[in-house]
């Protein structure tokens, strides 16, 4: 399976109780921090919620 980077760009604050807790799941608490994940359909859908937020790229 392939497996994706994100990254957070930009803060949380005055974003939805919802996307907090995304980015949380995701295991993004700082910006800048970057993650690595297996690009599961679960996965996707929860960079898809908080895209503004983040960045995705390929690893």
């Amino acid at each position: 399976m392939a497996k994706i980077k994100v990254t957070k760009q930009k803060s949380a604050i005055n974003r939805t109780q919802r996307q907090k807790r995304t980015l949380v799941a995701l295991g993004l608490k700082n910006i800048g921090q970057t993650v690595e994940h297996e690009a599961t359909s679960n996965i996707l859908g929860m960079v898809n919620k908080v895209k503004h937020l983040v960045s995705v790229e390929e690893a």
